[in-house]
């Protein structure tokens, strides 16, 4: 009657054995993993198609390892939350969206930052793009006019230990002036035109990434550069699909 305890026991040294390599197999496969490089390699394929906003045919890997590690997911409305790493823009309520995850990466790549760099979002929406810019940079501030996408943008960017990020409520259009200047301006809805404000708080020498147009009409992405005399240029770059820039009343 003695073998059967041994046999007992060697079965349950193998079930412990593979309940650890299962357990090495998550460790090294977080949650969400293969979803971001599906999301990845599709981003890297339309990547070929922004030559003109990129002045090159690939976009800068240090914004493709970020979003590779960032869970999108945390992001959007649990509803949502199935099609995260999908390949088109999301609602996350209040009429808002959050971008295509290739328009936030070439956005994101069209700024050019760097990790000393002071940026400004305009129109926070999930907190996504705030969050691929908090880890390219020095200090990021974000503004949102609707109170409760803020509120929630805020608590995912504090989930994800992004508590750096510097979150406002109020009208965009007019920037943030207690923390001007900026190396690199992003607005992530549609202006009818370029807000003055936004080219005032922008350093010499650095860049504003900007959809323009109306919101049933034609976009254009537009990159609009301050030279280090302060003259300013703009520059056409593709069409795009943004819900227009929400102002104060």
């Amino acid at each position: 009657m003695r073998p059967r305890p041994a046999r007992s026991f060697q079965a349950l040294s193998l079930l412990c054995a593979l309940g650890l390599i299962a357990g090495a197999a998550l460790a090294a496969d977080p949650p969400g993993a293969a979803e971001r490089a599906r999301m990845i390699e599709r981003i890297e394929r339309h990547a070929g198609d922004a030559t003109a906003a990129l002045g090159r045919g690939h976009l800068d890997p240090r914004v493709l390892e970020v979003m590779g590690s960032l869970p999108r997911e945390a992001f959007v409305p649990e509803d949502q939350r199935p099609y995260a790493y999908d390949d088109r823009p999301l609602p996350i309520g209040y009429g808002q969206t959050i971008s295509q995850p290739f328009i936030v990466a070439l956005m994101t790549d069209m700024l050019q930052v760097g990790p000393d760099d002071v940026v400004l979002e305009v129109g926070t929406g999930s907190g996504y793009q705030a969050a691929v810019l908090s880890r390219l940079v020095g200090e990021v501030h974000t503004i949102e006019i609707i109170p409760e996408l803020a509120a929630r943008a805020a608590e995912a960017l504090s989930g994800q230990g992004l508590d750096h990020v510097r979150t406002y409520i109020g009208d965009g259009y007019y920037g943030v002036e207690d923390a001007a200047p900026f190396d690199a301006i992003i607005v992530t809805a549609a202006a009818s035109h370029v807000p003055p404000p936004l080219v005032a708080q922008l350093e010499p020498g650095g860049r504003m990434v900007i959809p323009v147009g109306g919101a049933f009409a034609l976009q254009h992405l537009m990159l609009i550069e301050k030279d280090e005399g302060g003259q300013v240029r703009s520059r056409q770059t593709l069409p795009v699909a943004f819900v227009p820039l929400t102002r104060g009343s």
